[in-house]
């Protein structure tokens, strides 16, 4: 009997605790707000739905507090909603929250700067984006977990989240029960992803594949699937190899190439020429190349890129991103821009190696920043109590875990490359499109890195054709540039519209 007892009064000491943990839990919540938008001289009413929204882990517990801001076209209650494309978007990093890409061109309003200068502090200018794509599809702007709105719960840790498939993971959880609680199951789906968002696109659209989720399509913004062609790792050319041409656009772009080709994608080609057949295959020599071959190819860098034979000698053939910056504009006191090489500012050490800022983050992230809290908690009316975290940089303990299962036919990988995750899942479902847009002038993912990541990935023919290339005379963040602002517009809108059909 006294073990009867005993055993009641635990089962109703277990309810109380677990009831006592269940209310400790923090609550999602949102704001709903009217806001509208005008495309093309047409209004466009929206709802806005800004804030947090709770996941659960594969057991059901609360795992962690998702932010996001989620436009929907009209009445959200409309039965035609269903049947509304829905793209769910966001920046990379890792570590970056989504308010670039949200005031930079996919949302109702979007930040003025001054392309390709500095942006004077405030007021900054916060005007009708003629250029979202709420026209064609309802957007949801998410921010991983340790940046925007984004924290773990219960006895989740930021680290749970911050890693290759740790971030996978937590994504396809909030897009498939965000997708269920919204009744959005059966609408036409899509990624879009920027810089290292690309990367977990990769990753994310194989992991909802096999979670029973196929995208209609997936949207590339800067693109890196291979990590070899970012980091410059001991031993290997490829970096270099792939950079070149991104390094000799910079020349053309800034007046530094003789005899100027009148056509910059006509000089990309001659470009590529180049170097799949003389500067790769010199390379690949290594210390066993003839003196008299490196100095020929060494000045034809130097031509190519506006600086020295000499230089590029001392170098040994090989320079690296940051070395350039450095490097190009040392002569005018100037360095050029990493995310975008149109932009330069003052070099504070014109006896430094390598580059010590990037002028065009410093000429554009005040007024991103300013304009982007102003909207959340004026406009949304988020709670002006939570804390927006534009990154997780500073966030104690922040790391990335690099490692990722990957494909298992191909081994393990020395640097990561979630490609490989890409061509499986275009091979297991042939319906789905993939468009990737690249900016010319981007030194952080350079477009002749994703061309080769792409051509060795080992597609067919037939699926390879579904990866749609777009180029703009722009960089990372091409949509700072008017022009590639109003042909981004055109490109995702016609994709979206030609896949969801």
């Amino acid at each position: 009997m006294r073990t009867l007892i005993t055993s009641i009064t635990l089962l109703f000491i277990g309810l109380a605790y677990a009831q006592t943990e269940q209310d400790t839990v923090p609550k999602a919540q949102v704001s709903t707000t009217m806001q509208s938008v005008v495309i093309n001289g047409k209004t466009i009413y929206l709802t806005a739905q800004a804030g947090t929204f709770q996941i659960r882990d594969e057991n059901n517990k609360p795992l962690a507090l998702m932010g996001h801001t989620f436009y929907t076209k009209g009445d959200k209650r409309e039965l035609n909603t269903r049947k509304r494309p829905i793209v769910f978007a966001y920046n990379g990093g890792p570590g970056s929250s989504s308010f670039w890409l949200h005031m930079g061109i996919l949302g109702p309003k979007r930040i003025v700067v001054k392309d390709p200068d500095y942006t004077p502090a405030a007021p900054y200018q916060l005007v009708n984006n003629n250029y979202s794509i709420l026209d064609v599809a309802d957007l949801v702007m998410i921010d991983p977990v340790g940046t925007g709105l984004s924290v773990p719960l219960g006895k989740a840790e930021f680290k749970d989240f911050w890693g290759v498939d740790q971030d996978i993971n937590s994504l396809s959880l909030f897009i498939k029960q965000f997708l269920i609680e919204n009744d959005r199951m059966n609408s036409p789906k899509y990624l879009l992803g920027e810089s290292y968002g690309t990367f977990r696109n990769a990753g994310l659209m194989n992991k909802l594949l096999g979670d029973g989720i196929a995208m209609n399509g997936v949207i590339m913004v800067s693109a890196v699937f291979d990590l070899r062609t970012l980091i410059f790792p001991p031993n290997d050319d490829l970096p270099y190899i792939v950079h070149f041409p991104t390094y000799a656009a910079t020349a053309w772009y800034h007046e530094r190439v003789t005899n100027k080709p009148e056509n910059v994608y006509e000089y990309l080609n001659e470009l590529r020429t180049f170097t799949e057949n003389v500067y790769a295959p010199a390379l690949f020599k290594g210390d066993q190349i003839d003196m008299e071959e490196k100095r020929t190819v060494a000045a034809k860098l130097a031509d190519y890129t506006g600086t020295d034979t000499d230089y590029w000698m001392k170098a040994d053939l090989r320079v690296t991103n940051s070395e350039f910056f450095a490097e190009f504009m040392r002569d005018e006191g100037e360095l050029v821009g990493r995310l975008d090489s149109r932009f330069k500012g003052i070099n504070q050490d014109l006896l430094a190696q390598e580059g010590n800022s990037d002028p065009q983050s410093d000429a554009i992230s005040p007024a991103y920043t300013a304009g982007f809290l102003d909207y959340l908690y004026r406009d949304l009316k988020v709670d002006k109590s939570l804390n927006y975290a534009t990154s997780a940089y500073d966030r104690k303990g922040f790391k990335w875990d690099w490692s990722h299962i990957g494909n298992e036919g191909w081994g393990a990988q020395a640097a990561i490359n979630t490609g490989i995750d890409m061509a499986e899942a275009m091979s297991k479902d042939p319906n789905m499109k993939v468009l990737i847009l690249n900016g010319i002038y981007d030194i952080a993912t350079v477009f002749y890195g994703v061309e080769h990541s792409i051509n060795h990935l080992g597609l067919t023919k037939e699926i390879k054709e579904n990866i749609i290339m777009k180029y703009y005379e722009a960089g990372h963040m091409m949509y700072t540039h008017p022009p590639s602002m109003e042909q981004f517009k055109k490109d995702v809108a016609n994709f979206i519209l030609e896949t969801s059909r």
